[in-house]
């Protein structure tokens, strides 16, 4: 029986939709038919982005732990990250040309041969979730363009939990479209707070159709957009330490930080 503290579990039948992917991690193993364990690993090494994670009462539980190293110091500094992704891809090692290429000093360190273990065009997709109210920390869900092409680019985040902005009857959520190299589309990205404790469990979840996305947290709509990313997207899931210098913390982190999530869906909708 899994833990029921904060927003209940959704049932896994939902009317008018099929599930197409779902992980309630009840094994005590990573199903690696369905996530990658690193985090855009061409920009640096499959060995410096593998995840660490484990396993608890039927939930993975994402950590950075106290020996794990920066995940990109060449690209991305003193970050640390553990990440699952659902596909990978690059060009040739010395080339600018990859997935989510978040600075135009990023080169390929690593060629990544195309994976696409679960990158779905539209979907239901949620998340039941409990996040860290660690200043040093920040936990996201979010879905990225395969980028076949480069400009298949934006994301669509779901959830994006920064330590810092946890208070204790109130907290700061991210959420919303990253356009990227997509010039189809414009930055609608939301910082809003809500009456909510995140570090307990709940539900994060995103309507995605061709005419638009809703964005909604325990079931309530809290946001409809317009746009709509029109390539196949995939998941990304992880936890980072922040340096204190861009964080604005003076406490020092937690080890092992921590990230907790129950189960992960996607429906289509039943023509």
């Amino acid at each position: 029986m899994k833990p029921s503290q904060g927003y209940p579990r959704n049932s896994v039948d939902k009317a008018g939709y099929e599930l197409v992917f779902q992980d309630d991690f009840d094994e005590r193993e990573l199903d690696r038919t369905k996530w990658l364990p690193y985090y855009l690993p061409q920009w640096s090494s499959r060995n410096n982005t593998e995840a660490n994670y484990r396993f608890e009462d039927s939930q993975l539980v994402l950590q950075i732990t106290e020996d794990q190293v920066p995940w990109s110091p060449e690209f991305n500094g003193d970050v640390k990250v553990s990440n699952l992704q659902t596909g990978v891809f690059s060009g040739p090692a010395g080339t600018g040309y990859g997935q989510h290429r978040f600075s135009p000093d990023c080169v390929v360190r690593e060629e990544q041969a195309a994976e696409r273990l679960f990158t779905p065009m539209y979907g239901y997709v949620e998340i039941r979730m409990k996040g860290i109210a660690n200043p040093n920390n920040v936990c996201a869900f979010w879905m990225i363009g395969f980028e076949e092409e480069p400009e298949q680019s934006a994301e669509i985040c779901p959830f994006e939990l920064k330590g810092w902005n946890v208070q204790e009857d109130q907290c700061t959520i991210g959420f919303g479209i990253h356009p990227f190299g997509d010039k189809t589309l414009y930055e609608e990205f939301f910082e809003r707070t809500f009456a909510i404790d995140p570090t307990e469990f709940h539900i994060y979840a995103v309507n995605w159709t061709d005419e638009g996305v809703e964005f909604y947290i325990d079931n309530e709509l809290i946001h409809r957009s317009a746009q709509s990313p029109q390539y196949p997207m995939q998941f990304m899931l992880n936890i980072y330490e922040i340096p204190s210098s861009e964080s604005g913390s003076s406490t020092k982190p937690t080890y092992p930080s921590e990230c907790v999530i129950d189960y992960i869906r996607c429906y289509k909708k039943i023509s």
